[in-house]
């Protein structure tokens, strides 16, 4: 099968969707795909074999090359922007669209902006092309911490209280510290910061600024943090993330090492079924598809709370997504396949 890995981009979460597209990439290959890694944003500008799109999936070179590790640092997207002198006219790379479109499918490895907010999927939509993961509607919804917070509490999802703040906005109400404060559509911990005291939250919310116009200021849960992946509606074995040192930021998430994971979590089976029933509803309120991963933090007391969902989680090789369907004796091909499938079946459907 032909497949297009789409990965990088411009959000600040770009060197984590190069290494989710490389082991993406390279598992496809595996197991006999002619795949295919691409960069959203800088695209192909190779030759073309008599102009044939097609033929570039035959071609027998490493797609992933040289595109580095993830750092400790949020990557340089200026840099990034300066090797494209149209970049503001169009997203997309240099023959992005065409290859896409010669593909039988695309493999979405992209997060963060554009990525998961639903804008790309929107375009394939109305271009016709077959893509894993959820739609334009559902990544809109989830993207935005503010609107998918309203929808836990329509449907009783617990989630930590808090309020939405503009920028430039007087803000009439406030939240106890300690407290979270994020960008409103931000991902990969960048732009969430725990404020202390005033100090603190100054300096928190002018960080979250630099990501969002609108950031979202919640009560800090003291606990233990979980997150539960969900595919086709059906959650998989919760996984328990414990940071060896301060909260699970961006350094901690994808430095090895930094973390320890263990799934399942050693929890009782009735917290267990607690966590997978709130992820389920959570992908359910949504309006989620293919599949997600619900991340959790549950306090001294017992108490669970849905803080967002990730509607393209991360398929790194420190990620948490793998190590849960390997809980379950699925492998990382096999779990790329999995999605894959779904796509497919989500295109002959709408078909039929």
């Amino acid at each position: 099968m032909k497949i297009v890995v789409l990965a990088g981009g411009i959000s600040t979460e770009r060197d984590v969707s190069l290494s989710s597209g490389t082991m993406i990439y390279r598992a496809l290959k595996e197991r006999g795909h002619q795949a295919v890694l691409l960069d959203v944003y800088l695209g192909y500008d190779g030759e073309l074999r008599g102009g044939n799109f097609s033929n570039i999936f035959e071609e027998e070179k490493d797609w992933a090359g040289e595109l580095g590790t993830i750092t400790e640092e949020n990557p340089d997207i200026s840099q990034i922007k300066a090797m494209r002198h149209d970049g503001d006219k169009n997203f997309f790379g240099p023959n992005v669209i065409k290859l896409c479109q010669a593909a039988d499918a695309v493999f979405m490895a992209l997060h963060g902006e554009n990525g998961e907010n639903g804008k790309i999927q929107a375009c394939f939509d109305l271009l016709g092309i077959t893509y894993t993961g959820t739609d334009y509607v559902s990544s809109a919804l989830a993207m935005d911490k503010g609107i998918a917070k309203e929808l836990f509490a329509y449907h009783h999802i617990p989630a930590p209280a808090g309020i939405r703040l503009k920028k430039g906005q007087m803000q009439e109400e406030s939240v106890p510290f300690p407290c979270i404060v994020k960008a409103c559509c931000g991902g990969s911990s960048v732009g969430v910061g725990i404020a202390m005291d005033e100090s603190g939250y100054g300096s928190a919310l002018a960080e979250a600024f630099k990501y969002d116009d609108e950031v979202i200021v919640e009560q800090y849960i003291d606990g233990r943090e979980f997150s539960v992946g969900v595919m086709d509606g059906k959650a998989l074995p919760v996984i328990e993330i414990a940071p060896l040192k301060g909260f699970y930021d961006y350094k901690n998430k994808y430095q090895p090492g930094s973390t320890i994971e263990t799934c399942p979590a050693h929890i009782s089976p009735e917290k267990t079924r607690e966590l997978q029933m709130y992820a389920e509803k959570a992908f359910a309120a949504l309006r989620l598809k293919n599949y997600a991963r619900m991340d959790f933090m549950m306090n001294r007391e017992g108490e669970v709370f849905c803080l967002e969902a990730n509607t393209l989680p991360g398929m790194t090789p420190t990620s948490l997504l793998p190590q849960e369907a390997a809980a379950v004796g699925m492998s990382f091909g096999e779990l790329c396949e999995e999605i894959l499938d779904a796509a497919l079946k989500k295109r002959k459907s709408k078909a039929d």
